[in-house]
């Protein structure tokens, strides 16, 4: 205790919460084991003497310190693990220790405003973060029947999501296109204005400058204070990219069973992929399809099905995925495995980017499964029709642009044809702007009407 010298009252030290903590912790009085590292190839260790469950982190000694390893599986009497950073300096006998729980990691209402790495550990400059909270990081398995459905329809500050792809309060959706056509942009503008009680965001596998430039712009005003960032960039470790995913997901499960509302952004669910390709191919896994062995693309399964609606708690997760379609693939099999398994999926076309149309979203081939749950038969109506006249232009834009259509021979192309401008400027919208989801609908019905 001390007085304060402006009120004259008593308040408690900054440190006096964290001692409190620590007193109520529970030491640990076992034994510490360790093993021996037996061998290193690339990034796959071989440790004798040490019998630890599957995703253990790890301590490994050497002569300027110690690294970090995660426990990925065992062979022949020895545990396999995967390092979490350089090799460099790792020798034969170096002492393995384990630490922490394995299958646990960190959350809590201390994560709110701050931006960490796959271990938890601050990455915005900030004090380490202190909790006394743990969920499992592959999450708490749910009947099929404990799950609510998609009732409630979910603003994201988007004209042509909102309008022409209704979101539900839930929904698992993902956003699928080629590299450099928009989609970090379109997740910034629904991180901007969505209606989220929580947001938390992975930003997993990605350039070390997104993450920089995300946590810049979300990091501060009112916002802040109900957001979250797990960042794991491109030239980490693949299961620290796993990791990553996997604890926010838990976050976002987290505040769920508080009965919150949370947004749940995973920017990319590829790299997600990717990073148990990686995994998969050292454990010897052979590939399947088009080099992804079937344990990669279980993982993304695994991480989508965590989200959605708790009938338990009333708290719920929307989930935003972007996939990277390698190619402008969008049969590649990353991408045809989440586009089977989320609630929806928004196509974005390289075409309407270089023609300068963004968000560059290919309404005819976007889709909300749950559109037809959470809008009026009204505002049904009117998206089909636009989708429609969009359709029909795109179709016959060749032969519009060459003069080789005469005007009157199609009704609807020749509707198309008048309020193509029109239908640009509903669909486009600048980046830093927000759209409530009333005024969007409000829009899209007065523009057909009209």
């Amino acid at each position: 205790m001390k007085a304060d010298p402006v009120r004259g009252a008593a308040v408690l030290h900054p440190a006096l919460p964290l001692l409190a903590t620590l007193a109520g912790a529970r030491p640990d009085l076992a034994p510490r084991r360790y093993g021996l590292l037996s061998a290193c190839d690339g990034g796959l260790l071989e440790v004798s003497g040490l019998s630890v469950p599957i995703g253990t982190q790890c301590r490994i000694a050497h002569g300027a310190g110690d690294i970090a390893a995660e426990a990925i599986g065992f062979r022949n009497g020895r545990t396999l693990m995967m390092l979490l950073g350089d090799p460099v300096l790792l020798r034969p006998g170096a002492r393995v220790r384990p630490e922490g729980r394995p299958g646990m990691v960190p959350v809590g209402e201390a994560f709110l405003g701050r931006a960490v790495d796959g271990e938890g550990r601050p990455i915005d400059g900030g004090p380490p973060i202190a909790t006394r909270h743990e969920w499992p990081s592959g999450g708490k398995r749910a009947g099929a029947l404990d799950r609510s459905p998609v009732r409630l329809p979910f603003g994201t500050g988007v004209r042509a999501l909102d309008a022409l792809t209704t979101f539900g309060v839930g929904q698992r959706i993902g956003i699928m296109a080629g590299s450099g056509v928009g989609k970090s942009v379109l997740l910034d503008m629904v991180a901007h204005g969505a209606e989220a009680e929580i947001v938390i965001v992975g930003l997993i596998g990605e350039r070390a400058r997104e993450v920089s430039d995300f946590v810049e712009r979300h990091m501060a005003g009112a916002k802040r204070a109900h957001t979250a960032v797990i960042a794991v960039p491109a030239d980490h470790a693949p299961n620290l990219r796993i990791r990553g995913a996997m604890m926010a997901t838990a976050l976002a499960e987290y505040f769920r069973a508080q009965g919150r509302r949370v947004l749940l952004i995973m920017d990319s669910l590829t790299r997600v992929a990717h990073a148990g390709r990686e995994i998969a191919l050292l454990l010897g896994e052979p590939g399947a399809a088009r080099g992804y062995p079937p344990s990669a693309l279980a993982t993304i399964t695994k991480l989508v099905e965590r989200a959605g609606n708790s009938a338990a708690s009333g708290g719920s997760i929307t989930g935003l995925y972007t996939v990277l379609a390698d190619g402008d693939n969008q049969d590649d099999p990353v991408v045809d495995t989440a586009r089977s398994i989320l609630d929806g999926h928004i196509v974005l076309s390289r075409d309407l980017a270089q023609r300068g149309h963004y968000p560059a979203i290919d309404i005819p081939a976007s889709l909300s499964r749950v559109m037809s749950d959470v809008t009026q038969e009204t505002h049904q109506a009117a998206a089909r029709s636009l989708r429609g006249l969009i359709a029909t232009y795109e179709t016959n834009r060749d032969l519009v642009l060459m003069g080789a259509y005469r005007q009157g021979a199609d009704p609807q192309l020749d509707r198309a044809i008048a309020m193509h401008e029109a239908l640009a400027q509903f669909l486009m919208q600048p980046a830093r702007t927000v759209v409530p989801m009333t005024d969007s609908v409000a829009a899209l019905t007065a523009l057909m009407a009209g």
